[in-house]
């Protein structure tokens, strides 16, 4: 048994997802449901024993405490956070309450459990913390990517909060000897990510006569994650990473914004083309930058190829016509979150 934080995300959602069709062990996830949770992700875990799904927060330390003792898991997977940069923007309390405040809960809750443990349970437990290279800053195009041993310099309130957690999960290993792992991973893309991110968003807004709306001049670089990769990154970590480690997880594709979307318009005008015949690369629109938007993130993977004998699947190219062609053939779910009914449906028990 895991417990999984936040398993009714976009990352989390897929992880839970991909955990139970690799095997049967059980897994219990911990998710507050907040407007980027989405149960109809996990529809098809309904009524699948091996899946407890709980509606709870992880700045709740007593209800962790009470999972925690209830379940007995070996390994904590902790996906959970305030995620949107624009979103951290507007409003960063909630992100310094999700990320940092309710990482802390979820540490002392971890920490008083795996000190209760027996010997060899404490022994194999493991906390795994799911973070992001944004904590280490912006790269120049001719730096070298980010490696598990650049500093921090978060530049986004986002960042700063996911920084402030990596530093407390540190903390708690080498103060504590709770055995941690951190993971720092590049952009993701694929399944049931919310539309308010990249890839999805302009998908929807192609297909709905929308202008597709690019920061600045849209050279901004990033490295570009297939969720399926990730997942296997994660559990590779889980079962073979050293406690008190960070493992880098990059899908070794840097991309600009700009190029990303005029690779969705090109599958889109293959898969869907416009009514009208034109192509949908007219609809790009550039648009006033994001305040202190990063330049460039760039993931160095070697430590965990080389440790761990992971390396990413997917090309982006291919990667990003799965993707399309998820919401091409997932109209509905796409649906379901623009009018809000995912976060009304009452009939879906998990």
């Amino acid at each position: 048994m895991i417990l999984v934080t936040g398993g009714a995300g976009f990352i989390g959602g897929n992880f839970v997802l991909d955990w139970l069709a690799q095997g049967d062990e059980p897994l219990v996830n911990l998710d507050a449901l907040t407007y980027a949770g989405n149960l109809q992700t996990l529809a098809s875990c309904q009524g699948d024993p091996r899946h407890v799904f709980v509606h709870g927060d992880i700045a709740d330390g007593a209800c962790v405490a009470a999972l925690l003792a209830r379940h007995r898991p070996r390994a904590i997977v902790h996906f959970a956070a305030e995620s949107h940069v624009d979103n951290s923007i507007a409003g960063p309390r909630a992100f310094v309450r999700t990320n940092v405040q309710g990482t802390f809960e979820l540490l002392e809750a971890a920490r008083s459990y795996w000190s209760g443990l027996p010997a060899g349970e404490r022994e194999a437990f493991r906390f795994l913390h799911v973070s992001t290279d944004e904590v280490y800053g912006t790269l120049a195009p001719e730096d070298p990517a980010f490696s598990e041993t650049t500093p921090y310099q978060p530049n986004s309130p986002y960042s700063a909060t996911k920084a402030a957690s990596d530093h407390l999960v540190r903390a708690w290993h080498h103060t504590y000897g709770l055995p941690t792992l951190i993971t720092n991973c590049s952009n993701n893309y694929g399944p049931y990510q919310f539309p308010e991110k990249l890839i999805p968003l302009v998908i929807r807004r192609a297909l709905t006569g929308e202008s597709l709306p690019v920061y600045g001049d849209g050279q901004q670089v990033r490295d570009w994650l297939y969720v399926g990769d990730h997942c296997a990154a994660i559990r590779r970590v889980l079962d073979a990473g050293q406690p008190g480690e960070t493992y880098n997880i990059g899908g070794l594709n840097e991309q600009t914004n700009l190029s990303v979307v005029a690779q969705i318009c090109g599958l889109l005008d293959a898969r869907a083309p416009r009514a009208d015949g034109l192509p949908y690369a007219r609809q790009i629109a550039f648009v006033t930058d994001r305040p202190g938007h990063d330049r460039r993130y760039a993931i160095d993977a070697r430590k965990i190829a080389s440790e761990l004998g992971w390396r990413p699947a997917q090309t982006f190219a291919d990667g990003l016509a799965l993707t399309v062609d998820w919401y091409l053939e997932h109209a509905e779910w796409v649906d379901g979150v623009i009018s809000g009914a995912y976060q009304r449906r009452e009939d879906l028990r998990l």
